[in-house]
């Protein structure tokens, strides 16, 4: 299927599809995207999704895509939309099934020469202590009380139980708990699923990965970042797991139900969506930043996996080889923020699907250390490529509600790469490449570096766009897949 609407084009790296393309927009919908992209964005129907976001009701703004984007449920993964908080709309579908779906980026004081020969057996010690693939199961005993606790606290319950340290909720999204979580507003089902799973991967294309700083692009930020050049670094991104796949189905259900008894006009029922002050609403977002806490609970789980890991492998403590968080942010979450909708200071409910935060400096939400140069952006590549290291720039602020791409952002669907890409070449091109894998699930096809856009052309839209800018790039030297 490809797409044949109607695109104009606003500049080098934006495309706008006008609001009386369709009955019903209430908005312009922007997508940013070079020549080259613009084609590959074309060819499914993630474009037609853009222009659905904007008919959701109590849009401010534009719809917006980043150039990652690609056909998702309701929303387009790399989708954008704000809503006022007083008379908005909040969609399931603009957050996406895996709530808090994030990265996080782990630094170290090691160098590359200083693991070289640890490799394997480093990643094979990840593998062994952090469950991945398709029903994975943590290594974390915990019962429903204590599933309360982690939908209401998020990480501050895993820093209270001994996993991790204090300051890596400095450097986390929101520390790592959403005030508005309230976990009465959770299903039994969610949270049962949720038992077994923490601290566990995932399947898909959710991974870790053991990386090298393999270039600086801007010194200064760099090294505010504590980063630099030969360093070994670490990449976490996954989810909420079952727990947070449950949130959103049983909240698509009822609002489907909600849309059609209350004729709700949006031009797809994946789209389904109820006022953010209704009870449905309120309730949904109460039991979306539960969600969001237990996907945070995980990776900071898996943080402290990590520092165990490498402790065992290199005989030396996380504190000596300075193990520290550099910074975690979610890319599938909708959080109430205040921005500026054409010169006026607004109140708003941003929905990001396959979207990263990228606040510029001096923004209160951006911890302290980073104040005065802006929030870091990770941006993973693939398995092979690598991960981008952004910084948030001021026009994000303006342009898209302070948001960036996520990642590279398919091109093939899941069943055509399956289909289409040999296994064996996809290992012996990482092997090839000296990146030493283990993989939790039999989805190496799925996630081969032919199935995602280019990256650095990604990465590129966004950085021409002056909505943010390059500070490092990271090469994968050991990969465990989900």
């Amino acid at each position: 299927m490809s797409w044949n609407g109607k695109f104009v084009r606003l500049d080098e790296n934006r495309w706008q599809i006008p609001s009386d393309y369709m009955e019903g927009m209430r908005t312009d919908a922007v997508i940013f995207a070079n020549d080259a992209i613009v084609e590959q964005i074309r060819s499914d129907d993630s474009p037609q999704q853009v222009a659905n976001m904007a008919c959701i009701p109590g849009i401010v703004g534009k719809s917006i895509a980043m150039p990652d984007i690609h056909l998702g449920y309701g929303f387009p993964i790399g989708g954008v939309v704000a809503v006022n908080v007083d008379d908005g709309f909040i969609s399931p579908g603009g957050i996406g099934f895996d709530i808090n779906c994030g990265v996080r980026l782990i630094r170290t004081d090691l160098q590359i020469e200083d693991v070289t020969k640890n490799i394997s057996d480093l990643v094979d010690e990840l593998f062994r202590n952090i469950p991945s693939g398709l029903g994975s199961k943590g290594l974390v005993d915990v019962n429903l009380r204590e599933i309360e606790e982690i939908l209401t606290n998020g990480s501050e319950w895993a820093i209270e139980n001994g996993y991790g340290w204090e300051k890596d909720l400095e450097f986390t999204e929101e520390s790592g708990k959403m005030l508005g979580a309230d976990s009465q507003f959770v299903s039994q089902k969610a949270r049962r699923r949720g038992l077994s799973q923490l601290g566990s991967l995932g399947s898909g294309n959710h991974f870790l990965e053991v990386d090298v700083v393999d270039k600086i692009f801007d010194e200064g930020v760099a090294k505010v970042f504590g980063l630099r050049e030969g360093q070994i670094t670490i990449t976490i991104h996954c989810g909420s797991r079952g727990c947070g796949y449950q949130i959103a189905a049983d909240y698509l259900q009822e609002m489907e139900h909600y849309a059609k008894e209350n004729n709700v006009s949006v031009p797809d029922k994946q789209l389904a969506c109820a006022p953010l002050v209704s009870n449905l609403g309120s309730n949904y977002f109460s039991a979306m930043s539960c969600g969001a806490n237990y996907a945070w609970t995980n990776r900071q789980l898996i943080t402290h996996w990590i520092r165990r890991s490498f402790e065992n492998v290199m005989n030396d403590s996380s504190e000596n080889m300075g193990i520290d968080v550099v910074y975690d942010v979610a890319h599938n979450i909708a959080k109430k923020e205040r921005h500026f909708v054409d010169g006026k200071c607004m109140d708003v409910l941003v929905h990001r699907k396959g979207a990263t935060r990228a606040f510029c400096a001096e923004r209160p939400e951006v911890p302290m250390k980073y104040r005065y140069v802006g929030q870091p952006v990770i941006i993973p590549g693939d398995m092979v490529t690598g991960t981008y290291v952004l910084v948030g720039e001021s026009r994000a602020m303006n342009e898209t509600f302070g948001s960036s791409c996520h990642g590279a952002g398919r091109k093939m669907s899941r069943k055509f790469a399956a289909e289409s890409i040999d296994v064996n070449g996809v290992r012996d091109a990482m092997i090839k490449d000296n990146i030493y894998f283990k993989s939790g699930g039999e989805g190496l096809a799925e996630e081969a570096p032919q199935a995602y856009k280019d990256v650095s052309q990604v990465v590129s839209v966004m950085c021409n766009s002056n909505l943010a800018r390059k500070v490092v790039k990271l090469k994968p030297i050991g990969v465990v897949k989900g």
